[in-house]
């Protein structure tokens, strides 16, 4: 098959375009042709290194997949050859102390598609049969592409974890992101007011369009003085957190008495300071939220369904202009999820 894949480290350039081993799936497997891959942060830290993919190299990336069944192993039952599906990215072993807790996100043995083992970014993908779900007619391959990880998670960090309830405030970082795109619509969703940041003035209408009531450039303002102002001096009671570094510390103190941060990835650095005195004095929490759950998938289709969330696309791209699309998500352009379409 042909896929993108990189046999070292470093920027976009280290991708290649080339024929790659063809995936044989397991019998408890399925080989899935793919459709849309969704780009993700985790692809850029596996790129770079900073998270070195565990299988070694050469790699491929692409944690969001959908497309149609191409054969199925021998154990395989009821998943017919050509039927649309959606790929669940995260893999548990099923029988470690917090599998049986049904808490599979920290099982001890958890991988995700794209980064534990090859991913979308190709032709072909092979994953267990119980992580692939159908995908309903009514949503295109490449909406269905948008949601798994980005998507997912943020719906998991706000619903499950923040238990995000009508009239609160929530602090989105990084609209022009999945994760953030994803993250204002689903706290809109659940009744909340979002203020949220931007990296350019040329996003502020697009966070506004998803449901944003008040946007910073945050190359510009203060986001956490706005965040005050914007709440009468009280602070948000949730903010959605994917950057980590400086934004961590200060989305911390952007938070009103029993806040929650919920920290879902670390783009700029996996550091963060934090000034404990803000945590203790005011009973802040902080949540770590790791993906989500195949029930919560299903809801997010059903409401995709509905047409009450959708996942925005910024640019689709060729499979062969994969480096091209890496580098337009390094250089932050999108407003949205940026796909690859083989």
């Amino acid at each position: 098959m042909r896929a993108a894949f990189f046999k070292e480290h470093g920027g976009a350039e280290k991708l290649l375009y080339d024929d790659y081993r063809d995936p044989v799936p397991a019998p408890d497997e399925v080989l899935v042709r793919v459709r849309a891959c969704g780009l993700n942060g985790v692809d850029l830290l596996l790129l770079d290194g900073r998270f070195p993919p565990p299988e070694g190299l050469p790699h491929v990336n692409g944690c969001e997949v959908t497309g149609t069944v191409e054969a199925t192993g021998a154990q395989v039952r009821g998943l017919a050859t050509g039927a649309r599906v959606i790929v669940f990215p995260g893999f548990a072993c099923g029988t470690c102390e917090y599998c049986l807790r049904g808490e599979r996100t920290v099982c001890v043995r958890y991988g995700y598609l794209g980064a534990h083992r090859d991913g979308g970014y190709a032709e072909l993908v092979r994953a267990p049969a119980a992580n692939i779900l159908p995908l309903p007619d009514a949503i295109p391959f490449e909406a269905g592409a948008a949601v798994p990880l980005a998507m997912l998670t943020s719906w998991h960090g706000l619903v499950a974890q923040a238990d995000l309830r009508p009239g609160q405030t929530v602090l989105v970082q990084a609209a022009g992101s999945g994760v953030g795109s994803a993250a204002i619509q689903i706290a809109r969703l659940c009744g909340a007011r979002v203020i949220t940041t931007v990296g350019s003035d040329d996003k502020i209408e697009f966070a506004k369009a998803l449901g944003a009531e008040h946007v910073v450039n945050y190359r510009t303002q203060d986001f956490v003085e706005e965040t005050k102002t914007w709440t009468g001096k009280r602070g948000v009671d949730v903010v959605v957190e994917h950057i980590g570094g400086a934004t961590f510390e200060r989305s911390i103190q952007a938070l009103t008495r029993l806040g929650k941060l919920v920290t879902i990835g670390s783009h700029d650095t996996h550091w963060g300071r934090v000034d404990l005195r803000h945590v203790y004095s005011k009973n802040l929490r902080i949540l770590g939220t790791n993906l989500g759950s195949i029930l919560e998938l299903r809801t997010i289709l059903d409401y995709m369904v509905a047409g009450r969330l959708k996942p925005v696309i910024d640019r689709t791209f060729p499979l062969r202009e994969a480096r091209a699309a890496v580098q337009h998500v390094l250089d932050r352009r999108n407003k949205g999820k940026v796909l690859l379409v083989p």
